[in-house]
């Protein structure tokens, strides 16, 4: 069963011209850090994940006034297929168990100038 649905857009340009290590380091854990610098115009690849991110907490009818942190979140890569995920922790993953969220499907987009992601959690009504 559909629990929620979050998507969210990201203006690459707006969000590079912000992007600075203070911010990145708030926003990405190490991983997605490492990931994104390695790629060749990473700042997408933020944008990308912000936009996850930001679609998680929606998807969860949960945001950053409920205590959920960026860092809570991480957007993952499976090596093989390359496809991402996203990983909870702490506060986000207190709430994923507590709605009875099950599993957040995710799925990330991104140009030069846009990036956008959607996350549609399923589970069972508590």
């Amino acid at each position: 069963m559909v629990l929620g649905i979050g998507i969210d857009t990201v203006d690459v340009v707006s969000f590079r011209n912000r992007l600075n290590d203070r911010l990145t380091n708030e926003l990405f854990l190490a991983a997605e850090i490492e990931y994104c610098r390695s790629q060749a115009r990473p700042w997408e690849n933020f944008a990308a994940r912000f936009a996850a991110k930001e679609a998680a907490f929606k998807a969860m009818g949960r945001g950053l006034s409920s205590g959920i942190r960026f860092l809570d979140v991480e957007v993952a890569r499976n090596a093989e297929t390359g496809a991402v995920f996203l990983v909870l922790y702490r506060k986000a993953l207190f709430f994923q168990n507590s709605l009875g969220i099950q599993k957040l499907h995710v799925s990330i987009s991104h140009t030069r100038s846009n990036a956008v992601a959607i996350v549609v959690a399923e589970g069972r009504a508590v």
